[in-house]
């Protein structure tokens, strides 16, 4: 304790520079295994945010496939995911300059598929014995995009669609011998968390679907993930008991396989999403949720029996089977999350890819701590605290530190428990740090997640008040100097808490929503219906949307708030920031706007990303009246 160097919260150098979280830096995204070999997708800051498939083949080597001048990415529901499988060796992609599938033999150039045109494809499912390849296609409708299962043939090109009528389909997977298929469909103002159907149907010799019948799911039930066994058994996750649990279709009769309080299965975001596989006949290897740590099983399909496979991950999805392994993608207390082999029977893990190439002393890392806390009608609320943490500084004794509260996006969605690079961006500088799983939030079943239907504005940002109010409480961070951050739908969080809530001292929205009206008046297909769970059935609620949209507060925010915004972001478009930070500086309020061109919802250029972090910093530097040890490129704070 005493070689540290005492030094004012906010002031200390750290290892975590901005050119960290990009140089070295990839994007860790969906995984494929075929025969001995994995392949996984990685975003690269460095190359422009290009997406690129990587192989690890059975011999140890570690090689691109995807060549420059490809990026393998889709933008169907715009969240996208699932834009590439395997099968043999050959590699199927949707290329995000032109939307168009190609397909890359071994050792050789991709080629096109699929024709060009305005349409985009996505969860790739290859049909062997019919030559084709099964997918979710979206293309231009006359009010909204029309989305379908559809093929498409690998000698022609040629696009047919299977099945449609339905608002949104996903999860296409056909049985071991190709003679059923099982997929999703669900409909406005459902969201795939709120109600999913599970349908299943014959193939015939020429590709149609026969008999299709409705196989789970429904009003009040979220199935995820279906898939069949080697010997041709129906599997899914559903949470019709207020839990995401496995489930099979066993000779027509409904089955639990393993009755938990405990979620199974993830909010399907993008496409691809895994959370278990089947590694023989009876055996299933697993991943699921307790009280905000992921654990990693195996579980027998016939008696039931769950047994724990130690690891040291705290977070663990995109789980794939290949010969005698599974692969995923995990997240770790205090190491960068990675593309991890198991070998099945040495039980041996591999580190295929880390997401970042960083190496922090054990003296920088700041372990993730659950914190529990009342909230608002004493509803119990969640979330992690990562307390400053620097090898070479220690706080003064008579000073107590920032507190960032960081909000998650979604808002259906979670604050993992593991490392979390850009959180000890901060950590190491002296902050305390709290991610928060307000109501709303996945990972503690349904009813917790749905908290929040009707509140969103309310619930969350309780949630974030009463968070911020427990540590400071405790004693264990500076009640002057709380910060508030988030994006998207964490912008909004951060907005709204600023608007509505005397707590926090200053905001920062990445792209974040500040008018519901505009929100739902100005989305994208997907997310269209969204807010009639979260607020209520648009224009009818009118009245709610406008009571809960920050910008038509904007007089109640009296701190400042700096905004960071991409130019071509179609999810929430960039007057949602541009009006707030002109509404905030016309009454004098201390506001900065950072725009980015050529990005869109999230930020993927490492250069964009490096000016956001460091921005941000700079911020609240002036704000709370500190010398960061970094040289930061000034931002214009108006009315400062």
């Amino acid at each position: 304790m005493s070689s540290r160097t005492i030094s004012p919260y906010g002031t200390w150098k750290s290892p975590v520079t901005a050119d960290l979280l990009t140089s070295g830096t990839v994007r860790l995204g969906d995984l494929a295994a075929d025969g001995e070999d994995v392949y996984w997708v990685e975003g690269r800051p460095s190359e422009g945010g290009r997406f690129v498939v990587v192989v690890r083949t059975g011999a140890g080597v570690t090689r691109d496939v995807t060549p420059a001048g490809f990026n393998v990415r889709t933008r169907v529901h715009e969240y996208g995911g699932g834009a590439f499988t395997v099968h043999q060796g050959t590699v199927y992609f949707s290329n995000f300059q032109d939307g168009r599938l190609h397909r890359q033999l071994p050792g050789a150039d991709p080629e096109p598929l699929t024709p060009e045109s305005a349409r985009r494809y996505a969860d790739l499912e290859v049909d062997k014995r019919r030559q084709r390849i099964l997918c979710i296609l979206e293309e231009p409708g006359d009010e909204e995009p029309r989305n379908t299962l559809a093929s498409v043939d690998l000698r022609t090109g040629e696009v047919t669609t299977l099945v449609g009528g339905n608002d949104f389909y996903a999860a296409p997977c056909l049985s071991p011998d190709a003679s059923r298929l099982a997929w999703l469909t669900w409909n406005h103002p459902d969201m795939p968390w709120d109600a999913t159907a599970l349908w299943m149907a014959d193939v015939a010799e020429d590709g149609t679907l026969e008999n299709m019948h409705l196989a789970a799911g429904g009003k009040g039930e979220s199935v995820f993930q279906p898939r069949w066994s080697p010997d041709g058994v129906l599997t899914f996750v559903s949470d019709r008991t207020g839990w995401w649990n496995l489930y099979c279709l066993g000779n027509g009769e409904l089955e639990a396989l393993c009755p938990m309080e405990a979620e199974f299965g993830l909010p399907l975001w993008v496409f691809g999403m895994s959370t278990y596989c089947f590694v023989s006949a009876t055996d299933i290897v697993c991943t699921y949720t307790m009280d905000g740590f992921w654990n990693l099983a195996r579980l027998n399909t016939r008696t039931g029996r769950l047994t724990p496979i130690d690891t040291e991950c705290s977070f663990i999805t995109g789980l794939r089977a290949g010969d005698g392994f599974v692969a995923f993608t995990a997240g770790f207390p205090s190491k960068a999350d990675a593309q991890v082999r198991l070998d099945l029977d040495s039980g041996r893990a591999e580190i295929l890819r880390r997401s970042s190439e960083v190496r922090l002393d054990a003296g920088d890392i700041s372990v993730p701590e659950p914190v529990e806390f009342s909230s608002q009608d004493d509803r119990l609320a969640r979330a992690f605290l990562y307390r400053p943490r620097n090898r070479s500084h220690r706080g003064p004794e008579d000073e107590k530190p920032p507190l960032l509260v960081m909000i998650h996006g979604g808002p259906t969605a979670a604050a993992p428990a593991a490392f979390v690079l850009k959180i000890h961006y901060w950590t190491t500088r002296g902050f305390a740090v709290l991610d928060v799983n307000y109501g709303g939030s996945t990972g503690y079943g349904r009813p917790y997640r749905e908290v929040l239907y009707g509140r969103w504005g309310e619930v969350d940002v309780d949630d974030c008040a009463y968070a911020a109010r427990h540590v400071v409480d405790r004693g264990e961070v500076d009640p002057d100097r709380l910060a508030i951050t988030g994006g998207s739908a964490g912008g909004y969080t951060v907005l709204a808490a600023l608007a509505f809530r005397d707590v926090f001292k200053a905001g920062a929205s990445h792209y974040g929503v500040s008018s519901l009206e505009a929100l739902t008046e100005d989305t994208h297909k997907f997310e269209s219906r969204y807010l009639d769970r979260l607020v209520g059935p648009y224009p009818a609620c009118r009245a709610l949307y406008r009571e809960r949209s920050p910008l038509l507060h904007a007089d109640r925010i009296t701190c400042p708030v700096i905004f960071f915004q991409g130019l071509d972001d179609k999810v929430v478009p960039p007057d949602q920031s541009e009006r707030m930070a002109d509404a905030l500086r016309s009454r004098g309020i201390p506001v900065a706007l950072v725009t980015f061109e050529g990005e869109q919802h999230g930020f993927r250029k490492a250069e964009s990303i490096r000016r956001a972090y460091e921005g941000e910093l700079y911020f609240y530097s002036r704000i709370f009246g500190f010398e960061p040890a970094d040289d930061l490129e000034a931002v214009e704070i108006d009315n400062l």
